[in-house]
């Protein structure tokens, strides 16, 4: 009797999600020994349509200020329609803070990244769209994964399906980091956090503070600037970013208190931790995100702070901590690389479920993920943040013989250098494909001028040469 064929249930659409799909559906496609061993697969999305986090929605947390209760209990999270968060953190006129040579998939032009790649496979009716899942648990003695499933255009919990395997593909930059500023509860003007700020119209003529000192940080100030605010304030708890801003933008240490200019009105003050006060209209808070699976049971639940390398997973993928490695999270880390470190780890846990690549024993699965957090505790640079998840995907990539290199520092080093040359400049810089050989092509207007964002316009204002 032949035995029953394993099941593989994947959680997510986004890019993380589509490329395990992607592989899956390929080595399908190329035949071989592999074949025989491919789970049955079921990916669930709770949006509806693919590409994840890439999905710009409309809606966002829309305060209200005339209610009798105080803003900061208000809800921190926009809701869908159906009652679920909103997953997409995209506003309006976003570019990627890195070059798209960086992130690019070796097989596809950035513009056909999603779509094209994808239709190639007629992937999308794999997924089921519009369908979250609530709740995962696993059975050590059955060894199998319950997974409890919400149809949501019927408002309906399916019954439990059992799954042999798990691939979390959630993503990590939807659950934002609110941090509490005395007397912010006091404040009169606009609190968002970068989650939820869709349009950066809305801060022309204000004065702007701007909590946080990553790329988010370093985008908020950038278009804040752009779009016209009269004067930027950037505060920092470590660290100041730390680049020749325009005249408009100055730097501080934490803010430690805000609250209600006398006036009235929508103004009102921030003091920092230098003791300096200055007067804002408006608090951008570019706080990061935390890791949030709440429908992961705990034992089965990644936890702690946006990491390069998140403790607890083999490889960056295997869960080691609950799920007899039948569980897996792709695309968990903090990221340079994105979408091809995606594919890379995609590609292994595709090579791992069909057989292809044996897991050690579980002392020397947890010897092998100590190197690289002691690596990561001791970063000093964005340089050698680069360097770790460069040696991180290439030697992932080479496990699972993914058939290209993937090396990208140099243009990472570039474009370190680009953005500490001009900070309102580097996105206009040039760079060589890896894949292609191509230079592209220089922008017809330059990202500060540009204000148009839709597709059409980004796509005709620099032809690759």
């Amino acid at each position: 009797m032949q035995a029953a064929k394993r099941s593989l249930c994947v959680i997510g659409a986004g890019p993380s999600g589509m490329s395990v799909l992607y592989h899956l559906e390929k080595l399908r496609l190329q035949g071989g020994s592999a074949v025989a061993k491919m789970p049955q697969v079921a990916c669930f999305e709770k949006q509806n349509d693919w590409s994840g986090l890439w999905n710009y929605t409309w809606r966002t947390v829309l305060y209200n200020r005339k209610c009798s209760i105080p803003i900061w209990f208000q809800p921190l999270q926009a809701l869908t329609k159906y009652g679920e968060t909103v997953h997409g953190s995209m506003y309006r006129s976003l570019w990627s803070n890195n070059p798209k040579e960086t992130i690019e998939y070796p097989d596809y032009t950035f513009e056909q990244h999603f779509g094209r790649r994808w239709n190639q496979y007629n992937l999308k009716p794999k997924v089921t769209l519009l369908h979250s899942v609530q709740s995962v648990t696993f059975d050590p003695a059955k060894e199998k994964f319950s997974v409890l499933v919400k149809d949501l255009e019927q408002n309906r919990v399916l019954d439990p399906k059992e799954f042999d395997y798990v691939v979390n593909c959630s993503g990590h930059f939807s659950n934002p980091n609110v941090p509490y500023f005395k007397g912010i509860e006091r404040f009169p003007g606009r609190v968002v956090h970068t989650h939820d700020l869709r349009s950066w119209r809305e801060f022309t003529g204000k004065r702007v503070l701007v909590v946080g000192s990553s790329y988010s940080a370093e985008d908020s100030v950038l278009q804040s600037v752009k779009f016209g605010a009269s004067r930027v304030i950037s505060s920092y708890r470590t660290n100041p970013l730390g680049f020749r801003w325009p005249e408009s933008v100055s730097e501080r240490p934490l803010v430690t208190e805000v609250g209600p200019s006398d006036g009235g009105g929508t103004e009102g003050w921030a003091r920092f931790a230098d003791g300096s006060v200055e007067k804002i209209e408006s608090i951008i808070l570019a706080t990061g995100y935390l890791h949030h699976y709440p429908y992961l049971a705990e034992q089965l639940r990644l936890r702690g702070p946006n990491l390069l390398y998140p403790a607890g997973l083999y490889k960056g993928i295997i869960w080691l901590a609950g799920g007899n490695n039948r569980l897996m999270y792709v695309g968990a880390q903090n990221q340079f690389y994105s979408f091809p470190m995606f594919d890379a780890q995609a590609l292994w846990t595709v090579r791992y479920l069909t057989g292809g690549i044996q897991l050690p024993s579980s002392a020397e699965m947890d010897a092998d993920t100590k190197p690289w957090l002691e690596r990561e505790a001791a970063l000093k640079s964005h340089q050698e943040a680069v360097d770790l998840q460069t040696d991180y995907t290439v030697g992932l990539a080479k496990q699972a013989n993914y058939g290209f290199d993937l090396d990208a520092s140099k243009l990472f080093y570039k474009w370190f250098d680009s953005r500490d040359e001009d900070i309102t400049t580097y996105r206009d810089g040039q760079y060589v494909s890896k894949f292609t050989g191509k230079l592209a092509a220089p922008p017809a207007t330059p990202f500060m001028s540009a204000m148009d964002d839709s597709l059409s316009t980004f796509l005709a204002n620099g032809k690759d040469e």
